[in-house]
């Protein structure tokens, strides 16, 4: 299985910066691409950003421009930049990886979650 291990969330003030990390460690032939989710209570899991191994992104419209994702392949870490942070963007921050030895057996990994919570 893989394991994802992140790091980075915290509180601050708007305007603020954070960057976040997500380390995948175990069983992996391949990670097809990782990516970056959040969850507010009542709110469905949403994607934020996502990369994948050959540098392709993807973001939210509501982070285009303040938000940057990256990619260590080498290893196996997937960073997101947060600039110019909104109250609305306070929520839980889930680190996700899709892996697998094939395109058959791919399968969605998560990590623990870590808080983000913007606040004047």
């Amino acid at each position: 299985q893989v394991q994802l291990v992140e790091s980075g969330g915290g509180l601050l003030q708007p305007g603020g910066s954070l960057r976040l990390s997500c380390a995948a460690s175990g069983s992996i032939f391949r990670i097809y691409s990782m990516g970056w989710y959040c969850q507010t209570p009542g709110k469905q899991r949403e994607l934020v950003a996502s990369i994948t191994s050959g540098s392709n992104s993807n973001y939210a419209d509501s982070v285009k421009g303040r938000f940057t994702i990256s990619r260590d392949n080498a290893k196996n870490t997937v960073y997101l930049q947060m600039n110019s942070l909104k109250p609305e963007d306070t929520a839980v921050y889930y680190c996700n990886a899709r892996a697998g030895l094939d395109l058959s057996s791919m399968r969605n990994y998560w990590g623990q979650g870590t808080q983000v919570t913007v606040s004047s």
